[in-house]
């Protein structure tokens, strides 16, 4: 196995190529974070973004997009934001985590969403959680019929408020692809709201993540192109998202609504509305990651794949200090996130505190 590590900017056109078969030969690999397009525009706005390029007998069988940060640990290319992670590979390719991650210059390769299909990370991780799958393949209507019988409260609760927003505001309608590049800062704007309101780390008070959203907004290319999705009340905006989609498959990444309208149940909304309308234009599925607790997307769902966190590695002085900082950690978050009640309770913190900090928490790392 020989590895050659370049920028993602370097990938010619033959490589760019290869990658896209390997994703379209395996469906574990589709989401468009896996993408080549994703890991180029990471590049572009990521100064520590990579790509190992894997060859066997002068053949390619993988690439592994990835970060490189201080003393030799690794991340996933955009990792903060990007909910599926791991090696894109030819079908049936073997590799070696040890060898792969001394090739890209790593003693340690951190991931949190590791999709299926990786053995070679596989024995490294130490949480997993089920993705959100929404399955559209057979028609939205049998979708509906479906959520309708697993959650009958739920669905009778938004078709009431979905006629009361339409009796107040205006009739619902969603546009399930905008180019305004106003219509996506609004989104942002109401997701930064949002964060603050939850007590979470604002992802777009990162430079690198709004060029990052607006670049990939964008783009259009077969494996991933830019979706923002926008739900209006009449003229009125209420609520938005932004994923990334392929030809069938639209991938979750930021949805968010205005804060004013919140009695509606407006997320709720849009996720119906927008399953509809991505039905209508030719998507099967649409993959919403995990997702916690009583969530409604755990309503909406009709599947799920796991993934994976953790933190693969080689024998080093290195990667034994990673082990002994993060490893405790992540078993203590796993007895939290185990039980309900501790679940519930560090939430219920975590919200009363970005009260009081105004939202100023700051992410693990700042670029």
């Amino acid at each position: 196995m020989q590895i050659t590590v370049i920028r993602p900017g370097e990938l010619g056109p033959g490589e760019v190529a290869e990658w896209r078969a390997m994703q379209q030969a395996q469906p574990h690999l589709a989401s468009p974070f896996l993408a080549p397009e994703f890991a180029v525009a990471a590049g572009e706005v990521r100064r520590d973004a990579y790509v190992a390029v894997i060859s066997d007998g002068g053949r390619t069988i993988g690439f592994f997009p990835f970060e490189r940060h201080p003393l030799r640990v690794g991340k996933p290319i955009a990792g903060w934001v990007s909910f599926a992670q791991g090696v894109v590979h030819a079908p049936g390719a073997e590799l070696d985590a040890a060898a792969l991650l001394k090739g890209a210059g790593l003693d340690v390769w951190e991931f949190e969403f590791l999709v299926g299909g990786q053995p070679w990370f596989a024995p490294f991780a130490v949480l997993e959680a089920e993705s959100v799958l929404i399955d559209v393949s057979g028609g939205y209507d049998a979708y509906f019929e479906r959520v309708k019988a697993g959650a009958p409260r739920t669905v009778k609760t938004a078709m009431t408020r979905m006629r009361k927003l339409g009796r107040e505001i205006g009739e619902l309608r969603v546009e399930l692809h905008s180019d305004s590049v106003e219509e996506l800062r609004r989104l942002m704007e109401w997701k930064s709201a949002q964060y603050r309101r939850i007590g979470r780390p604002d992802r777009f008070a990162q430079p690198w993540v709004v060029e990052l959203v607006e670049r990939l907004h964008a783009t259009r290319a077969p494996g991933c192109s830019g979706a923002l999705t926008m739900m209006y009340a009449g003229d009125k905006p209420i609520a938005g998202h932004i994923g990334l989609r392929s030809d069938t498959l639209l991938a979750g990444w930021f949805p968010a609504y205005d804060a004013d309208y919140s009695k509606f149940s407006p997320g709720l909304l849009q996720h119906l509305l927008m399953a509809k309308v991505a039905a209508e234009d030719g998507i099967l599925l649409m993959d919403w990651s995990t997702s916690k607790g009583d969530d409604y997307k755990q309503t909406l769902r009709t599947g799920g794949h796991m993934v994976a966190e953790g933190a693969a590695s080689r024998r080093s002085a290195g990667a034994a200090l990673h082990w002994a900082r993060n490893t405790p950690v992540r078993r203590v978050r796993q007895i939290i996130l185990d039980s309900p009640r501790l679940h519930g309770l560090a939430d219920r913190a975590m919200r009363r505190y970005g009260g009081l900090r105004g939202g100023s928490a700051t992410p693990p790392d700042q670029h």
